[in-house]
Parts: structure tokens; sequence; C-alpha cells
């Protein structure tokens, strides 16, 4: 067996080729040494110079990490072991460190950033909280100020200009919510000026199986209302139902769409008191009228849906099945519910949202630090495409971590716990007790002060007397009850006299589900050498012991007579408890690879959405991209009215007139008769040259970058609306698609199948959207970008962002088509009905 793990244990391997370069960086010691300190600072400036003319990163390693470690010894009065040179190269290959409690990581990390910040494209160091974030910048700050590094600290209390600044800086340290909220928040933005983030570049995660394994089952999700409340579905739909067909709106078949005549037009302007219908601060309730109209007319009860225990369930047009969970886009779904006078669930809550996952994946390259990452090593190599490399240690662990001992009863442990923390605090060694719940943490806590054991309880409210407790918790006679994850980052440093009694001892009151939170607790004791005692009581009623099969072992020891006084002290035992908890982590990891799975489909959806309102963004002329969405509009409003073979003509040209006026021209701007008998090329010169002359004609009537600037309004609102109602369905949809599976399908199949149909959708809603706006919409000279809802992240500040109403001036009601005031002769909506 030892010749094989010799043969097969790349870490080994790796082991020793870190080795061999962390000992050509100590090979320049001494001639870094013997450089003053203005001549290490020049370093910088030479290594930045070298990296310009296309030296790699790479063949600068060696120096740039000598350089680093001369200068922490100068400034932090910490000079770097070796493990801790091969855990810095570790990370710059882009793999995670695993290096015990104690090692100084955070020391190992000033190497991997100082190097890779070089480049000038910035470098993120991440950590669990932000008073580790605010430390670590604070002194490591010191050690990169000296090489002539800017540092930033990215909190949430930080305004956008303050947040740009610390990411402009060559390192940015923070938390990993603050950088994805940021990432997601810079893709809502309405000018590129806006923005706070570089492009993403090196990441170091500290803590990194907290962050990437812990964290990675719950989403970044920025939630807001959309400015459409279900009172307006309910008034849109209370005003379609007074209007006629033919009269007020006529119905494509074909299409299934619907669309107002200039008298429908009218009557909305008159029922919500509006001037304009078409003018862009109306946009949403043109959408709603419209939307109304379609579930009145076009959506019929039990045939397209049916009505269940007060939801509207969709109907599976080709097999008849009720589609639970899945939701009509684009507020259809709201429409319907009030028609049918159903609760109207709120209406995009979700905004934004991304996965841990996925947000980290977008770096260039990604690295990580923590005490236990072995065992989620598969999960690390799968997903993030990084190896951990286990760093032997300074010293050699002299820790007696003992075997677990089993009680038949909680309440037995739980008195034995205590016992042993009350015997241990006479001889005044210091404890560190780690607890799965809260609850028990209170629970051994009244048992102490029954006893009368001083002793302090974290519940990982305040970070920041957590840190001061943590580093305590090591003084003689120190007892500190915490959860298993408390303390993460500080260490815990033995005070006088303390090797003598045995070091800090760890006790565990139960297993965790996941090994490695087990080996977490272990490590907070016997850093660097220090001696070290850990025990784990574990009870029959734990949950994880009745969770896989502990009947057994409870016989037996009912049979043996032993009662709550007598543990067993078994390998055996506790080789079964690792073997349930390798089935759980297999679960868990299962959960988190499925969930994966699920936000790829909305990954690469997002990316796509992202690109493009980057372009829209970046643009200084869309009108190129403008004339190509209406001539897919042509395309498509032609191809929707394209005849069956048997009928004399080969479009209803009837349909195509009444949409492309509706849509994209002005009232009667096309006629019938020029388009019948014309085939399809025709077809789309005639619209298009018409479509051409009427935008050439807004142009000059708004002048070049006034006409620019309303691309963009109309584009924006058209993407971002369109594109949170998305999401909002799409979550809908993954919400539901479970109970797909009763009907032998693959959920996850399934929802990358409709996902894409909806996807697909939606970029044509966007098209229409867009199009129509651009022809149709008032045009005033005054525009400004709007968002098209707020959003907030998990912890919303108050009042930010929101704005005095203006009082109302309302204007004498003229119709569209009376004849303008002003005495010009035409119709008011062809003269300064297109004004303000």
């Amino acid at each position: 067996m030892g010749l094989l793990n010799k043969v097969f244990d790349a870490n080994k391997k790796e082991v020793k080729k870190l080795e061999k370069m962390a000992g050509k960086v100590e090979a320049l010691a001494d001639d870094v040494a013997a450089l003053s300190d203005i001549e290490l600072k020049e370093k910088t400036v030479e290594f930045k110079e070298r990296y310009q003319k296309g030296e790699s990163l790479d063949h600068m390693l060696s120096e740039a990490f000598a350089v680093v470690r001369e200068a922490a010894k100068r400034v932090l009065g910490l000079y770097p072991y070796k493990v801790q040179l091969m855990g810095g190269i570790a990370l710059h290959e882009g793999n995670i460190s695993e290096m015990k409690t104690g090692e100084g990581k955070t020391l190992t990390a000033t190497m991997p950033v100082y190097l890779n910040a070089l480049s000038g494209k910035g470098v993120h160091v991440i950590t669990v909280n932000e008073y580790l974030a605010s430390r670590d910048a604070e002194e490591m700050g010191h050690l990169y100020e000296f090489l002539g590094l800017t540092v930033g600290l990215n909190l949430n209390s930080l305004s956008k200009e303050q947040k740009k600044e610390a990411y402009a800086a060559d390192i940015t340290y923070g938390t990993n919510n603050e950088f994805g909220f940021d990432y997601l928040r810079d893709n809502m933005v309405l000018y590129k000026e806006h923005k706070v983030q570089r492009p993403l570049h090196f990441s170091v995660i500290d803590e990194v199986d907290s962050i990437l394994v812990d964290e990675a089952r719950t989403p970044l999700i920025i939630s807001g209302q959309a400015a459409k409340s279900a009172q307006l579905y309910i008034h849109a739909f209370s005003f379609v139902r007074t209007l006629k067909e033919d009269e007020d709106f006529t119905v494509d078949i074909k299409t299934k769409s619907v669309l107002l005549t200039e008298d429908g037009m009218t009557k909305a302007e008159k029922a919500f008191g509006i001037e304009n219908l078409f003018d862009l601060k109306h946009v949403g309730l043109n959408h709603h009228i419209v939307q109304a109209l379609k579930a009145r007319v076009t959506m019929h009860r039990d045939v397209d849906y049916v009505v269940q225990d007060g939801e509207v369930v969709i109907v599976d047009q080709f097999t008849g099945r009720l589609m639970k969970g899945r939701r009509y886009s684009d507020g259809l779904h709201q429409a319907i519910e009030a028609k049918e006078g159903v609760d109207i669930q709120n209406e995009s809550m979700t905004m934004a949202t991304i996965t841990f996952q996925n947000y980290f994946r977008m770096y260039e390259k990604l690295s990580g630090m923590t005490g236990t990452a072995k065992t989620e090593e598969e999960e690390f190599r799968n997903i993030y495409n990084m190896r951990v490399v286990a760093i032997p240690t300074n010293r050699d662990i002299v820790r007696d971590d003992r075997a677990d001992l089993i009680y038949a009863s909680m309440n037995g442990k739980f008195m034995a716990v205590v016992e042993d923390i009350y015997e241990r605090y006479q001889l005044k060694q210091p404890v560190l007790v780690g607890t799965v719940a809260i609850e028990t943490s209170e629970l051994i806590s009244a048992h102490l002060k029954k006893k009368g054991v001083p002793h302090n309880v974290l519940n990982a409210k305040n970070h920041e007397s957590e840190a001061e407790i943590i580093l305590n918790a090591g003084q003689p006679g120190a007892v500190t009850i915490a959860t298993n994850m408390a303390g993460r980052g500080t260490d815990i440093k033995l005070g006088e006299g303390v090797k003598e009694l045995g070091g800090l001892a760890v006790i565990g009151t139960e297993r965790h589900e996941s090994r490695r939170i087990d080996n977490q607790l272990r490590g907070r004791s016997g850093r660097q050498g220090d001696p070290g005692v850990t025990q784990f009581y574990l009870s029959m009623e734990d949950e994880l012991m009745r969770r896989f099969g502990s009947d057994n072992m409870k016989s037996m020891m009912e049979r043996l007579g032993m009662d709550d006084s007598q543990p067993i002290q078994s390998k055996m035992v506790s080789r079964a408890v690792e073997s349930a908890q390798k089935r759980v982590e297999g679960n868990n990891f299962d959960a988190r690879k499925r969930l994966l799975e699920y936000d790829d489909v909305l990954r690469q959806q997002r990316e796509i959405i992202y690109k493009q309102r980057d372009d829209v963004l970046e643009s200084e002329n869309l009108r190129a991209i403008m004339e190509e969405m209406v001539t897919k509009e042509i395309g498509s409003t032609i191809a929707a009215h394209a005849n069956d073979g048997d009928e004399a003509e080969s479009f209803d040209v009837s349909g195509i007139k009444d949409t492309v006026n509706a849509n994209l021209l002005e009232e009667d701007a096309l006629t019938e008769e020029e388009l019948r008998g014309k085939d399809l090329d025709a077809i789309s010169g005639i619209i298009w040259d018409k479509v051409a002359a009427r935008y050439d004609a807004r142009e000059e009537q708004l002048g070049f970058q006034q006409m620019r600037e309303f691309e963009k309004v109309v584009l924006l609102r058209a993407v971002d609306s369109k594109w949170i109602n998305h999401i909002d369905a799409m979550d809908q949809l993954r919400q539901g698609i479970h109970l797909r599976a009763y009907g032998q399908i693959d959920p996850l199949r399934e929802y990358q199948n409709e996902g894409f149909a909806m996807f697909e959708a939606m970029i044509e809603a966007i098209n229409a959207e867009a199009s129509k706006y651009v022809m149709k919409a008032e045009i005033r000279s005054n525009l400004e970008r709007q968002e098209v809802a707020k959003g907030q992240a998990v912890n919303p500040k108050e009042d930010e962002g929101v704005k005095k109403k203006k009082p109302l001036r309302k204007a004498p009601e003229i119709g569209r088509n009376e004849p303008c005031p002003c005495g010009s002769g035409k119709k008011y909506k062809n003269c300064h009905g297109l004004q303000e």
C-alpha cells in the first residue's frame, strides 16, 4: 500500500514541485536583503515595466516573492516560512492552498496578490465578513503601500464614487456578498460611468470552503417591485371590457395579437386622464392595456388555462397537461388573473440574480485558502477547475485527537460535557466548546452558570466582539462556547503557562453533517506545533446518529446494561459516523451541482443580455441596431401574415397594413393597394422605404444628438423591462418544474427547453417594443433615462433614491384626431401632439 500511495499521491508530487520553486525564492533572500528601502520599492516599478514589455508573471515569480518576503520582514516584522512560500505559489497557479489553522494564511496571500497586482488589472481579496476585510486591508495595506501599490476596501456602506475608487486600486478587499451585488448592480446602471467594477481578473478567497461550498446554495438576489401594481391590472381590465371589436381594436387571429385603433387610443387617453398614450412615460400603461385586451380576447378559460384553487394554471397546448408553476411572461399572466378575479401575484420581485458559483467562475483566475478543503476536492475540481494542494505544516502537529465518546442519551452526553469543562476549568486549562446549534450553546451555558463557571457565549451576531472573544479564548481558565463556524480567520493564541497545562482543549458536543466543519473546529487547537487536545461527545439521540441507523448500536448498549454515565469509546463507531457524514456530503454536493445546472441556463442568457446592455451603453450611435430591429419586426409581421398555398393572395395584406400602421407608421401611411399582388421582397421594400423616411423625419425634428439619446432611452427601457419579467418567469418556472418529474420527464431538460423558448420570445418582445416606440413614441427634448424598477439587495438602505413627486399640471384635453389648436390645419396628433 505504501508503494501505491507513493505512486498515486498527486499531492506529494505537487508539494515536491512547490518545494523546489520555494527553494528558488529562498536562494534570492540575501541579494534582496542587501537592497535599501528605496531600492526595494523601486523593484515594483521595474516589475511593472517588465510586464508591460511582455515578460510573464510566472517568470518574475521568484524575484517578486523574494521582494514581498523581505518587505514583510521590514514592515510587519514577519518573515514568511518556506511552507508559506509554497502556499503562495499554489495560489498564484489558481489552486486552493489547504493550510492548517495558525499557519499564517493572511501573510501567505500577500505574495501572489502582489505578483498579480503588477499587471494593473486589479486583484480582489475576499473574506467572509467586513470585520476581517477591514482588518486585513489595514494590516496588509502597510506592506503593499510600502511597495508602491494602492489598496481599496469595498464596504456595503460606501457610495458609488467611493466604491469606484476602491475597485480602481491595485488590490481591493471586501466580502463575497458585496462583490457579487456590485456585479449585479453594475448591469442595471443607465450610464456606463456609473459602473464601479473593472473586468474580473484575479481573486484570492479566504475561507474558500465557506464561500464556494457552504454559501453556494443561496443565490444573490436583487429584488424590487416593478412599477406595475396589481391595481393597474384591474383598472386596465375594467377599461378593456368597455371596448368594441373592430371599432376600438382589431384582432389578428393568425398572430393572436390585438391592436388598438385610433378610436380605442382616444378612449384610453380619456379613461386614464392622459394626453398621449404613446408618450414614453406611458409605456407601462400602454403595455397593460394591450395585455388586458389579449387576456380578454385571445386567452380562453378551460382551453389555454384553467382556474384551480384560486390560481391560473396554464394548459400545455400540445399535450393538454396542466403546467403547474409555469406562468405567462410579460404581465399576461397577471392580466388573466385580473380577468378571472383571483389574487394577482406580485410582478417581478426578482430583478437580478446570480449564484456565487457563477459569479466566481467569471474571474480569469481564481484561488483560495482554508484549513479544510480536501474533503470537497472533487467539487472544487469539477465546478471551479481548482485543485486542492495540502501544504505541510511548518511544525509537526502534536495535538491529541481522541476517539469519540458515545452516550446512550443526549442528557447523559451533556452532563459529561459540563463535567469535563468543569474539571479543566479547575486546572485553568482554556476550553473551546463547539456546538452545531444556538440552543445547544444556551443549554450548556445554563449548566455552567449553575456550576459557577464564568464563560463567553458566541452567537456570531457581532463580528468585532466575536474576534476579540476568540483572541482571548486561549488565556488560562477561559471557557468559550461557540457555534462550530464562529471565529473563522482569527487565531487563538495561548496565554502564559497554558502549554504546560496541555494547550487549548476543544470539545465538540456533536458531529456536524460535514466532516470539514468538524476538522475546522479541531484545527482551532494545536497551532504551530502547540500542544492541544480535542474530544467529541456524541449520543445515540443526535440527529446524525438517528438519521443513519444507530439502532443496532443502541440496542447493544442496552443489552450490555450500560447507563448514561458509561460511554463507549470506539474507533469503529467513529468510522461509522464518518461514513454517515460522507453520505450527507454527497447529497449536499448533488444539491449544489443541481442548483448550478439550473443557474447555468440563466447564466448563458444573462451573459447575452448583459453584453447587449453594455453595447447599448458604450455605443455612440444606435441607429444601425435600431434599423436592424425594425427590419426584423417587418420580417416577422409579413411572415405571420403569410397565407396558405391554396389562397389567391400569398399574403394577408389587410393584416400587414393594420399591424404596420399601428406599430411602425402613422395612421393610413400604408394602404392595401400598395401591397396587393406583391411578393415578399417587394412588400418588405415598400414598408422599409416608408419606415426609413419616417425615421429620417423624426431625426430631423429632434436633431442628431437628441435622437441618439432617444434610441438609448427606448432600447434600455425595452431590454430592462422584458429581462426583469423574464427572470421572474424563469424563477416561477424553476419552482414548479419539479412536478414534471411525475410525468416521467427530466425536469432539468424541460427547464432548459422551456427556458430557451421563453428567452427567444423575450428577444422578440424586446425587438417589437423597441421598434414600436422608436417609430411611434412622442419625442421630447428633455429626455432622461429611467430605471424600470427600484432594486434592493438584502440590506436596502432606507429612502435611497426616493424622488419627491412633482405637482401635476393638467392641460386641456384635445382628442388625437381633432384639429390642432395652433391653427395649422393639421390633426393634433400630427402636429403639436408630437411635441411636449
